[in-house]
């Protein structure tokens, strides 16, 4: 192999490892939003 090939194989091992790691954040979005509510009012 190439030491160019060779680079492409290491960058692409790390990338892999990289997605891997960081599987749980890479998860979509949910799609609800939570609800919106007005803050309680104050008592007089």
């Amino acid at each position: 192999m190439s030491k160019k090939s060779d680079k492409k194989a290491k960058d692409e091992q790390e990338l892999e490892e990289g997605l891997e790691e960081s599987f749980p954040a890479s998860d979509a979005p949910a799609v609800t939003q939570p609800e919106h509510r007005e803050p309680p009012r104050k008592k007089r």
